[in-house]
C-alpha cells in the first residue's frame, strides 16, 4: 500500500520542504561552486531510473554539485580525477553536500528519497537479471546499501542490499534509512576513494571478473 500509493507523495512533500528550508544553502553553494569550478557549478549526467511498462529503464538527468573541474591537458583530454578534484570538491564529497541538488530530481519524480542509488548508464549491460530488479523502483538519494557500508561495500554486496530493499519497501524502513543516513553523513563514515576495488567502475570490475573466469 505504502510503496504503491503513498511513497511518491512522501517524496514530493519532503523534498519540497527540504528545498525551501535549504534554499539559502543551495544558493550559497551555487555561488561558491561557480567560483571554485570557474564556471558551471552543476554536474548533470544521464542516469537510468525506474523501468517502464516496456521493461526499459527511463533515462533522466541527475543533478549534483560539481566536485571536479573540467581542466584538460594540451590535447584537450580531461586531467586525472585526483588532479581535477580540488579542496572545495573534497569538502562537498565528505559532507555529501554535492548530493543536495538531487532534491530537484526527487521533486519532479525521477528519483525517490530512499531507493537504490542511480548509477551510470554504461553499467546496464553488466547487471545480472536479479541485479536489474534494482531498477523496478525509482532510484534514491540514499538507500539500504548506503547505511550498511556505503562505499566500503563491494558491488555484489551493494546490489544485494538494493534488491532486498526493492522486495521489502515499508514506511518504517524508509524512516529508519533516512535517520541512519543523517547520522552517517554527520559522522562522515564510509567515504571511499575512487580507484579502489569497492569504487572501481562497475563495468571494469565485471569485465575483470569475466577475464579471471576465462583464465
Amino acid at each position: 500500500m505504502y510503496a504503491k500509493y503513498f511513497k511518491r507523495l512522501f517524496d514530493f512533500f519532503l523534498s519540497l520542504i527540504a528545498l525551501i528550508v535549504l534554499s539559502p544553502v543551495l544558493l550559497i553553494l551555487t555561488i561558491i561552486g561557480a567560483i571554485a569550478m570557474r564556471g558551471n557549478p552543476f554536474f548533470v549526467q544521464p542516469r537510468p531510473g525506474k523501468k517502464g511498462a516496456d521493461g526499459k529503464e527511463k533515462i533522466f538527468n541527475l543533478i549534483k554539485f560539481r566536485t571536479m573541474s573540467n581542466e584538460t591537458d594540451r590535447n584537450g583530454n580531461l586531467l586525472p580525477d585526483d588532479v581535477r578534484l580540488n579542496a572545495y570538491g573534497r569538502w562537498l564529497r565528505k559532507t555529501s553536500c554535492d548530493e543536495l541538488p538531487e532534491l530537484i530530481n526527487i521533486l519532479v519524480g525521477d528519483m525517490s528519497i530512499v531507493g537504490p542509488r542511480p548509477l551510470s548508464v554504461k553499467y546496464l549491460p553488466y547487471y545480472t537479471e536479479l541485479e536489474r530488479d534494482r531498477h523496478s523502483v525509482r532510484p534514491g538519494l540514499t538507500g539500504l546499501a548506503q547505511i550498511n557500508g556505503r562505499n566500503s561495500l563491494k558491488w555484489e554486496e551493494k546490489f544485494r542490499f538494493d534488491v532486498e530493499y526493492v522486495h521489502n519497501i515499508k514506511f518504517e524502513s524508509d524512516l529508519k534509512i533516512i535517520f541512519s543516513t543523517v547520522g552517517i553523513v554527520l559522522r562522515r563514515e564510509d567515504i571511499g576513494v575512487r580507484g579502489t576495488e569497492s569504487l572501481m567502475d562497475f563495468d571494469t570490475y565485471r569485465e575483470n571478473q569475466r577475464t579471471s573466469n576465462v583464465h
